[in-house]
């Protein structure tokens, strides 16, 4: 069963209710739709609720796409005198953190909801993971090289304003007493 096409912001959407479909929801983009398949068993809510995540998934996915995340980074690494990572991804599996780095494999991968940040906050976040190719963990030396990145302060304000920055690194960042940080 399938609803006739809707707008949903800018976006053109189809839902396809689907009775062979028991739990997951998908959603494909193909010329300029935006086609959602959900189980013909949700509620209306359930399905609104859905499609405004596919929607924003495959909108945060087309934003990244015009992100060049290997270029920033080597500019990044050049600026700031970091390591270059042997790989670097947008996933859209993150949903506790903003990004994440691997040292022994020198990967790294950011969050697409990061994608329509501004973009010192994506090059903060780069500096963050690319200072881990260096110092794996969040001690001293780390924030040194992070707080290399002029707009640091700023962006780790930004990123806890959206609900996933960690006041433990605020703390850290600034250096201060470790006595004191580990209290806090």
């Amino acid at each position: 069963m399938s609803h006739p096409l809707a707008r949903f912001g800018a976006m053109q959407v189809e839902v396809v209710r689907s009775p062979s479909r028991r739990k997951t929801v998908h959603a494909r983009e193909r010329d300029g739709v935006v086609y959602v398949r959900i189980p013909a068993w949700m509620s209306k809510a359930e399905e609104e609720a859905c499609v405004a995540k596919m929607v924003a998934r495959l909108s945060r996915r087309r934003v990244a796409s015009d992100i060049d995340l290997e270029r920033r980074a080597l500019v990044l690494c050049t600026r700031y005198g970091l390591p270059a990572p042997e790989s670097i991804r947008w996933v859209t599996n993150q949903e506790s953190r903003w990004a994440s780095c691997t040292p022994a494999s020198r990967s790294l991968r950011l969050s697409d909801r990061l994608a329509g940040f501004p973009a010192w906050v994506v090059d903060y976040v780069l500096v963050h993971e690319l200072a881990h190719l260096q110092e794996a963990n969040h001690g001293p030396a780390f924030w040194r090289l992070v707080n290399r990145y002029p707009k640091a302060e700023r962006a780790r304000g930004f990123l806890i304003a959206k609900g996933l920055g960690d006041d433990d690194d605020e703390a850290a960042a600034g250096g201060g007493d470790p006595e004191l940080r580990a209290t806090r």
